[in-house]
């Protein structure tokens, strides 16, 4: 976006200070009227996702033009100047209230006065003819807009929209055969493409069904599809009767071999038989000979009885004659062929839905004019279009009146959340975890490398609930310590709707957290170092221990074979003066060091805190460096959006975003714990009055020192010199004679 100088100085901004970032500040109408002349490089943030915020989603998807899933500053400009030509006052925007008063709409301009007038209508419709506000709660509700009216406008044509019966059955008939389509009132209805598509397909079965009477193919009138059927079933069994027969005239050598051997039927009674069984119903379907007719009633394949008898009841007794109970092979071919004109058309049918309703119902539905009436209907709808237009553009309108101030406040600038009392759109709930709570938690896909450059401390939770799909949230610690933040370990999070979910820490982003947790952490090292060392040392000589314990066992068991032991081998005196070197150096140094401590005197306590700053100070500088870089915005960018500012995160406002449990004010405390390790307790006593005494025994002896050094104690002023007496003047000098 190109930005003229002169365009600049247009609108006079106001920006703010919050957490160390300049930002623009949304105050009036013309704030957001003239947003597009602001310098983008100005806004916090250039475009976010349109999933994963505290923002109803219907209404960001409205401001999403392109539908790519996420909001840029074209589209966002575009819903203010869209909102700003339909409200007397743009700064209504700001309100951020779900109820919009209808005196807010600005019949003024054409767009106002038609939403002005529908949201009238909404409201009477609603039962309110005298409300004087309008809410999303209204707007949104369309099924109870439109129930007066199934014709709305939207297309759509349910059965009740008929004043018919034909016409009503005949929207039910297409919405059996081609579905349905929910209009505004949640009824399945159809529309002008569905009556096409019904239509079109009923007009080519009708055809198709026109031809078999025009053809005379239909051997049995109705019944003939289902000869057709009854033949079709037992076809493929017959023609292989025939064919043994064929085979048995030919060579009678093959006879035992085409009725089956004994085995098989010795294998097949061993067996629980059934006459559906596939082995039988692979046998035979009559005993094999040469030209034998097949019989259909009696001495067949149990298997095959039910085929055969129905075949003889639909196909051979309506045109052979009921005492026809058996078939010759020229008598089968000829009912074949009977039917092979029908069965080619068959093969013609249109594969069609509309097939369902039959062929009376779908010729009646041809001659009839019911067309003519869902064409009548949809038009009548479509006329109505403009009104639902307009309802959907009130609810758009109430949508950008309640959730742009948000947007705005976490897009052009991020008002809230530096706010005291709001939440930013991307702050998911809140974390409770290791006697804390953390409201910095985001929904995110999972672990981001890029999260790790804001120099936070960041705890990946899996949180699950019941009844709704696993989530993931970045939970935010920023004050406090992470000695016992580690995966695995169970909290509990809270959702903006106050839902609690289990939540396990699945990740960490390791990051600094506190001063306090710098300070500290040097010693806490060392601690674990001797830990360690001690735990090692312990190994060590555990498995020292048992190795010994197997050699003695080896040499108890093979003593006989035990060598004699070797000599031992002589002291290395230069490996000991080494070793006597260093002990004496080590032991100067301390001796040097607890001189020069004791040489302090009185000072002694300042010292040590002296010694424990010089500790701790590298650790607490460079955990400082770090808390002055944390920045919000690789943890928003890792889950999509585009982050222009600086969006810091100072000590101050960190510990504002983490609160660690403290007792309320005027709670009662009692210390008397009755499982306290009582033994423990006294040595902590015994080593801490141990240690200040030894302070002050070094204090007084440092006392004392510095008294014999300088002649007095540190509190006593200097001793004043006492005045020196003139010298006496010499005697005059007596005369020489």
């Amino acid at each position: 976006m190109t930005i003229s100088p002169a365009s600049i100085t247009n609108h006079r901004w106001k920006f703010i200070r919050t957490g160390g970032l300049d930002q623009v500040a949304l105050e009036t109408g013309a704030d957001l009227v003239n947003l597009e002349q602001l310098d983008q490089k100005l806004w916090v943030a250039l475009s976010c996702p349109v999933k994963g915020l505290e923002l109803d989603e219907k209404t960001l998807a409205l401001i999403d033009h392109d539908g790519d899933g996420r909001i840029r500053v074209p589209e966002l400009l575009q819903a203010i100047k869209w909102t700003a030509q339909r409200l007397r006052d743009a700064g209504t925007m700001l309100d951020g209230n779900d109820s919009l008063p209808l005196s807010a709409i600005n019949d003024a301009a054409p767009e106002g006065k038609i939403l002005l007038a529908s949201a009238r209508q909404i409201v009477s419709n609603l039962g309110k003819p005298d409300a004087t506000a309008i809410s999303t709660a209204d707007s949104n509700d369309i099924s109870r807009i439109f129930a007066a009216n199934p014709i709305n406008g939207d297309g759509v044509i349910p059965p009740e929209a008929a004043t018919d019966d034909e016409t009503k059955a005949l929207v039910a008939d297409i919405i059996a055969c081609h579905g349905g389509v929910a209009d505004h009132t949640g009824s399945l209805g159809v529309t002008a493409e569905k009556v096409d598509a019904f239509y079109q397909d009923l007009s080519a079965y009708v055809a198709w069904t026109e031809q078999a009477k025009a053809q005379g193919i239909s051997a049995l009138g109705d019944s003939t599809a289902a000869a057709v059927e009854a033949i079709k079933a037992v076809r493929t069994k017959i023609e292989d009767y025939f064919a043994r027969c064929r085979l048995a005239a030919f060579d009678a050598r093959a006879l035992a071999a085409l009725n089956r051997s004994e085995t098989d039927y010795l294998d097949l009674a061993a067996k629980d038989m059934t006459i559906t069984s596939d082995e039988v119903s692979g046998f035979p379907l009559s005993t094999i000979a040469a030209g034998k007719p097949l019989h259909l009633i009696e001495k067949v394949n149990p298997a095959w009885t039910a085929g055969l008898a129905r075949l003889h009841q639909i196909v051979v007794t309506p045109l052979l004659g009921a005492a026809k109970t058996s078939l010759t092979e020229a008598e089968w071919l000829e009912l074949n062929a009977r039917f092979s004109a029908y069965e080619a058309w068959m093969a013609t049918k249109p594969n069609v839905a509309c097939e369902k309703l039959g062929t009376v119902r779908a010729k009646a539905i041809a001659a009839g004019k019911g067309r003519e009436t869902l064409a009548a209907l949809i038009a009548k709808d479509k006329a109505l279009e403009p009104e639902y237009k307009a309802v959907t553009d009130v609810d758009r309108l109430l949508r950008y009146h309640r959730d742009l101030r948000a947007l705005l406040h976490n897009f052009v600038n991020f008002a809230d959340f530096y706010s005291r009392d709001k939440w930013a759109v991307f702050q998911a709930g809140t974390l409770y975890l290791d006697n804390r709570s953390t409201e910095l938690c985001l929904r995110v896909d999972g672990p981001n490398p890029l999260a790790a450059m804001s120099k936070v401390y960041i705890a990946y939770c899996t949180c699950t609930r019941a009844g709704c799909p696993p989530i993931t949230i970045a939970g935010c610690f920023t004050q406090g310590d992470s000695d016992y933040l580690f995966v695995g370990r169970h909290g509990v999070f809270y959702d903006r709707k106050g839902r609690d979910w289990d939540a396990v820490v699945t990740s960490i982003s390791d990051n600094p957290i506190s001063i306090g947790q710098a300070f500290w952490s040097p010693y806490k090292k060392f601690i674990r170092f001797i830990e360690e060392q001690v735990a090692k040392r312990a190994a060590t000589a555990e498995a020292q221990s048992n190795a010994k314990l197997a050699s003695a066992a080896e040499q108890t068991v093979q003593v006989d074979k035990i060598k004699p032991a070797e000599a031992p081998k002589k002291f290395d005196l230069a490996l000991i003066t080494g070793i006597g070197v260093a002990l004496g150096s080590i032991g100067g140094f301390l001796a040097a060091v607890f001189s020069n401590f004791v040489n302090l005197g009185f000072w002694m306590p300042i010292g040590l805190i002296v010694i424990m700053l010089a500790i701790s100070t590298p650790s607490m500088i460079i955990a400082w460096l770090k808390l002055r870089q944390r920045t919000l915005g690789p943890i928003l960018e890792g889950n999509g959006w585009a982050v222009n500012g600086r969006v810091k995160i100072n000590i101050p406002f960190g510990t504002a975003l983490t609160d660690i449990a403290k007792l309320p004010p005027g709670s009662k405390r009692s210390l008397d714990d009755p499982y306290e390790d009582k033994e423990a307790a006294r040595h902590k006593r015994q080593t801490v009055l141990l240690v200040v005494l030894l302070v002050a025994v070094g204090a007084v002896i440092g006392v004392r020192v510095d008294h014999n050094r300088r002649g007095r104690y540190f509190w006593e002023p200097k001793p004043v010199a006492a005045p020196v007496a003139p010298a006496p003047a010499p005697p005059p000098a007596v005369p020489v004679k």
